[in-house]
């Protein structure tokens, strides 16, 4: 075996999750993943130990549509979704980085179900949504300056800041949807519960809503 050129890859492998982690980090402030409860590192069955791995994976993995290595399965499950009389929009099932988030929040896929481990700890309590979203904030739907224009409740997204730097088209949807994402940073704890900016006054949920 060489040696040199396994001890050569394992650098290379460290020195891309520090490198990952610091621009994780710089997304949302000063805290990160490590640490939070989405680091899974010293979790028994992570037997590579790393902060990463239990949802990326550097090689052959699933880019899932949002262009992620991802390292999970992805639900097949049809969702429940919100629904409501005064929405216009009629929603469709969760995509994108959503349905990222349900492959674990929804309850009914393993924590530590990947490429190397079979599965057996499960979301649980208020982390657990289920399959059932209809009493959860409406996700994957287009949130554009017509939508806006058209509930009168809502600011328009292309001009609005998000309080983050730009507007809320650029700062917070993906590819012009509303997703998981928009309102929680995975990687950034730093707001609690992985919020994007602190909720104090509601100003998270006033970013958006016009009241």
């Amino acid at each position: 075996m060489n040696t040199n050129h396994k001890y050569k890859i394992s650098g290379f492998v460290i020195f891309i999750s520090f490198a990952a982690i610091a621009s994780w980090a710089a997304l949302g402030g000063s805290s990160s993943i490590v640490g939070s409860r989405h680091d899974f590192s010293g979790r028994s069955w992570n037997s590579h130990h790393g902060v990463c791995n239990p949802c990326h994976v550097p090689h052959f993995g699933s880019n899932t549509g949002v262009g992620l290595l991802w390292n999970r399965r992805m639900n097949p499950t049809v969702f429940t979704v919100y629904s409501s009389p005064t929405m216009d929009t009629v929603l469709g099932q969760p995509d994108g980085a959503s349905k990222l988030c349900l492959s674990c929040h929804d309850g009914t896929v393993a924590i530590d179900y990947g490429g190397y481990w079979p599965g057996s700890e499960y979301v649980a309590g208020s982390d657990n949504l289920g399959t059932d979203l209809s009493n959860d904030h409406p996700v994957s739907f287009v949130y554009d300056s017509a939508m806006a224009a058209s509930a009168k409740t809502l600011k328009d997204p292309a001009a609005a800041s998000s309080g983050l730097g730009g507007t809320i088209s650029q700062d917070m949807l993906r590819d012009g949807k509303l997703q998981c994402v928009s309102c929680h940073n995975p990687h950034n704890p730093g707001n609690g519960k992985f919020l994007v900016k602190s909720n104090a006054g509601s100003a998270l949920c006033l970013t958006c809503h016009n009241f």
